[in-house]
């Protein structure tokens, strides 16, 4: 500490002379606070990208779709009374496709039941087996590998054909081509016509673990077991936004169930952005926990600043009454060891930023989640390191204002 008045300057060069002349002790406080600062970080970041990844694989589509069907499946409401609504049939499909503002519609049916594919010696995990339109893939953005998916013609005939999901795929012709060869889906023969891409879903390989058929084969062939489930998804047409065309298809679909203006809806429309709304705010939720609970790495590094601080004081009490005895006023030494104590964990914050970048970086790649680094968490991360200096630093700052300069002068 020079002489007088405050230099600011001074104030961080001698924190520099600090980190210098004790460099264990200074070395083993802005590793801990960048470690913290980098935990914070990836966490954060991580947490992003599995909520980005999770809404990508829900949404499962380059644009926003509506999904109609008897239970949303976003909570609220009486779930019996939601078991008790008529199904979506197939008469319905028409009205909906001529409704205003209306692009692609995907009739889909399931019974709620798995199911494991053989042929020849190989066999498949547990599949999930469901009925669909031809216009699944284009709805879905999801591609084509191999042949060809069902088409109008295949649906209108009931057809039995299948598309193969990447999962059974790999797992029944392994280096083979499926396309023409029959499986016994259902107890019936169908014919492998096509087989899709690998989604890379978040949940691996069961995102793939999949056949689909024409609904109407479906219906003919596996709507046996007691329990069904009709759905209907649909994307807006160009030029119409999604809450337009969910008010428009509301207004189709009571008007076919003639539903009184006082009853209520008996389906539910849902948008695929609500689902992503859904998963940010969960998500969201774990990413504030858990960067709480990273936080702590950062309060540990505080009692370290702490330490440091309060030895520094003592190690240059005598300079201290110097300086006040010149003229510093006490609000000058509060601020020079509040200036040293944040340089000090600024030094470990700016550290932990470019660490926990690239951290970050290689987690998401490594687990093929979408990468992006907020600059206000960023922002934030620094900000909050000098404050753990600062708040931290206050004790041993107000210790060595309050200092009797003769009694400091007399200290050797």
């Amino acid at each position: 500490m020079n002489s007088g008045r405050l230099d600011y300057k001074d104030a961080v060069r001698q924190a520099l002379r600090t980190i210098v002349g004790h460099r264990m002790r200074s070395s083993l406080l802005i590793l801990g606070v960048s470690i913290g600062v980098t935990t914070l970080l990836a966490i954060y970041t991580i947490v992003s990208g599995l909520s980005g990844r999770i809404r990508d694989d829900v949404v499962s589509s380059s644009r926003p779709y509506l999904y109609v069907s008897r239970d949303g499946g976003v909570g609220g409401g009486d779930p019996l009374e939601k078991l008790r609504r008529p199904h979506l049939m197939p008469e319905l499909i028409a009205p909906i496709e001529a409704t205003e503002g209306v692009g692609l519609v995907d009739y889909q049916v399931s019974n709620g039941r798995g199911m494991v594919l053989n042929y020849g010696k190989e066999r498949t995990n547990f599949v999930q087996g469901f009925g669909s339109s031809q216009n699944f893939p284009f709805l879905f953005s999801i591609g084509v590998e191999e042949g060809r998916f069902f088409t109008a013609e295949d649906v209108s005939a009931s057809a039995r054909v299948a598309v193969l999901g990447y999962g059974p795929r790999e797992d029944l012709f392994p280096g083979r081509d499926p396309i023409g060869h029959t499986l016994r889906i259902f107890g019936k023969p169908y014919v492998v016509v096509g087989t899709m891409a690998a989604r890379r879903h978040i949940v691996g390989a069961m995102g793939d673990n999949y056949v689909c058929v024409p609904w109407t084969t479906f219906t003919k062939d596996a709507l046996n077991t007691g329990f069904e489930d009709r759905n209907v998804a649909l994307t807006a047409a160009d030029g119409f936004t999604t809450d337009e065309v969910m008010s428009n298809v509301t207004g189709t679909l009571r008007r076919e169930r003639r539903l009184r203006p006082d009853q209520a809806n008996d389906f539910d429309i849902i948008s695929s952005e609500t689902y992503g709304e859904l998963i940010d705010k969960v998500t969201g939720g774990v990413a504030l926990v858990l960067v709480v609970l990273s936080s702590i790495g950062l309060l540990v590094g505080g009692i370290g600043v702490m330490n440091i601080m309060l030895i520094s004081v003592a190690e240059r009490t005598r300079e201290i009454g110097v300086r006040m005895a010149v003229g510093a006023r006490r609000q000058d030494i509060l601020l020079q060891v509040l200036i040293e104590a944040g340089t000090l964990t600024g030094i470990g914050g700016l550290i932990g930023i470019v660490t926990g970048y690239f951290a970050s970086w290689g987690m998401t790649h490594l687990l093929r989640f979408p990468f992006a680094v907020s600059p206000w968490v960023t922002i934030g991360a620094a900000a909050f390191s000098v404050s753990i200096g600062i708040f931290f630093g206050l004790y041993p700052a107000n210790k060595a204002a309050r200092m009797n300069p003769i009694v400091a002068l007399g200290r050797e």
